[in-house]
């Protein structure tokens, strides 16, 4: 395996972990909830993981038909990874502190600076990636 495989790999098992983990704390706050309601971040958190497990299977198999240079694929693979991780705990952050309101409501550096580098990353990586992929077929 090489290296953005690994990475890919291994992001995706954490993730499915954490997402299922997730869940189990929002079951149990469903639970305890008068409403029968987890707090908006424990829903977000829970979901944004699994949906970023699949993800990054979807990076593996990019990654592994790709013909570029592989420290390009590992940078471009590790790239949306580690915003996908940042977005989770920031995520659950907010579920442990019980936030209900909009994050983007309070502008700063992490609402906006913050956001577009993450767009780069995640854009711009998968694009390196799926521009490897298209040129082997090509």
């Amino acid at each position: 395996m090489s290296m953005s495989e690994i990475i890919a790999f291994v992001s995706a098992g954490l993730c499915l972990m954490i997402g299922l983990l997730t869940g189990v704390w929002k079951y149990i706050a469903i639970m305890k909830s008068p409403k029968h309601q987890a707090p908006v971040y424990v829903d977000i958190a829970h979901r944004a993981a699994l949906m970023y497990s699949f993800a990054c299977l979807v990076l593996l198999e990019f990654a592994r038909v790709s013909n570029l240079p592989e420290t390009i694929e590992a940078i471009a693979t590790a790239g949306p990874i580690a915003f996908f991780f940042i977005a989770i705990f920031t995520y659950i952050a907010l579920g442990i502190s019980k936030h209900t309101e909009n994050q983007f409501e309070e502008r700063n550096f992490f609402t906006t600076w913050g956001t577009w580098m993450l767009i780069v990353a995640e854009v711009g990586g998968f694009g390196i990636l799926m521009y490897g992929a298209f040129r082997t077929f090509l």
